[in-house]
């Protein structure tokens, strides 16, 4: 009998603990096109990132909701804030009340995150987050995207595009 072993998806020797910025992706369960149309889902959503962002001590550079994934990149504020924790908060919380509502799953078990060294510039992650919509060929501009922004700057001032 085969052994099936799960890939490591954590780095085994960094606790996620502390200042450190993350780009995050985390896919919809299925891959389905859950953010397609649904404004008012993305708001919620967006929202919910907003209060546990707060509650949990990590900035949001910036977030988009693609048709079915969505992009974050991430920073904690102090040396308690705790990525996994934060995250596993907010799928958890939004999947509950997702799964209440529609009777499906909103997200895969698992999500990606890339730990960003301190020569990775903040704001050019930022940049590629904020221009995957125009990449896909969803808009000409990402400001024309809905489903976008950041907590903490203006993404309406940026220049489009914004390379």
């Amino acid at each position: 009998m085969e052994i099936i072993r799960k890939k490591r998806v954590r780095l085994k020797a960094f606790d996620y603990r502390g200042f450190f910025r993350y780009f995050v992706t985390i896919c919809t369960y299925n891959k389905e096109w859950v953010f397609r149309n649904d404004l008012l889902l993305v708001g919620w959503l967006t929202d919910t990132l907003r209060e546990k962002s707060s509650s949990l001590r990590f900035k949001v550079w910036a977030y988009c909701f693609m048709p079915d994934h969505l992009h974050l990149l991430i920073e904690g504020k102090d040396d308690n804030s705790d990525s996994r924790r934060f995250i596993s908060s907010y799928k958890q919380s939004t999947g509950f009340y997702y799964k209440k509502k529609t009777g499906q799953p909103l997200w895969q078990v698992n999500y990606y995150e890339h730990v960003l060294r301190r020569e990775e510039d903040t704001m050019s992650v930022a940049r590629y987050i904020l221009n995957n919509p125009v990449r896909k060929e969803l808009v000409d501009d990402f400001r024309k995207y809905k489903s976008l922004g950041s907590f903490e700057f203006d993404t309406s001032a940026a220049p489009n595009p914004i390379l």
